[in-house]
């Protein structure tokens, strides 16, 4: 969807990478690695979304480090946007609102550091889960996505040792 509506596959990359985890910072040479592309390719990109105000710049000794523009008006739309794509919404509706006892919910592994893939790996916290239900809830998303969905439930307490030096996405939080 997100790429017939944008025809350059470059910022479609770049979208993803900014505006799924608000969080990630990169710079040219990086990207370049990640994305298999020429840095011209990516830094013509870079600079139309840093001059539509939608990417933040910001220069550390020698390279100049890129991130979504969290105040610009649209940052929350194109962050639903982004997560629609990748399909957060529907595990969202398919799998965490049907699992009691949840307490929160993580992306991690590519996804959640802005790349786009076809494998989600989702991180549940609970303390008291239903696995046998879960496991086929995620059989079913899986199946509606079109992605393989790895998961992986963890209480309160193993969540903080799993999580060390790990990029992560909160899609979910229990509401107190």
């Amino acid at each position: 969807m997100l790429n017939s509506i944008i025809t350059s596959k470059t910022r479609v990359k770049l979208l993803l990478k900014f505006f799924l985890n608000s969080h990630i910072k990169s710079y040219l040479r990086n990207l370049e690695q990640e994305f298999g592309e020429s840095t011209n390719a990516i830094r013509v990109e870079l600079n139309r979304l840093e001059s539509a105000d939608l990417l933040c710049a910001e220069i550390k000794g020698n390279r100049k480090y890129f991130s979504a523009n969290t105040d610009h008006p649209l940052y929350q739309e194109i962050n639903n946007i982004v997560k629609n794509f990748v399909g957060i919404d529907k595990l969202i509706e398919h799998v965490i609102n049907q699992i009691a006892n949840l307490e929160m919910a993580y992306i991690t592994g590519d996804l959640a550091r802005g790349i786009d893939s076809q494998i989600i790996d989702l991180v549940l916290v609970s303390n008291n889960p239903e696995t046998s239900y879960i496991e086929k809830l995620i059989t079913n998303a899986g199946n509606i996505l079109e992605r393989k969905i790895r998961y992986l439930i963890l209480t309160d307490i193993q969540m903080a040792d799993y999580f060390k030096n790990k990029p992560v996405l909160l899609i979910w939080k229990q509401e107190k």
